[in-house]
């Protein structure tokens, strides 16, 4: 198994398949080097959850949704290359003082 591996565990009752691959797609075009591996893990009773290694990153049940996506990749970021920069994704998630 390829290390940083991120999984993505989606409802199949829901059919929620597109929003997983499209987050996976996403996740890979961002992190070419730093992820190992992208896993779509199907799932029931309207499951989705992102982890990282045996890490939780999200938990939509926890969390209640889905992931804003420069939430996540900032979530990915911290995890497997802190000193990056997302550019615009980080500009967008800060707050003005």
């Amino acid at each position: 198994m390829r290390t940083p591996r991120l999984e993505i565990e989606y409802c199949t009752q829901c059919r929620w398949l597109l929003r997983a691959a499209w987050t996976a797609q996403e996740l890979l075009t961002t992190f070419q080097k730093e992820l190992g591996e992208v896993a779509l893990a199907p799932g029931t009773g309207g499951v989705f959850e992102i982890r990282l290694d045996d890490e939780l990153l999200w938990s939509r049940k926890e969390q209640g949704g889905f992931p804003e996506l420069p939430e996540l990749k900032r979530l990915v970021r911290d995890r497997v290359a802190p000193g990056r920069s997302l550019g615009h994704t980080d500009r967008a998630g800060t707050t003005p003082a």
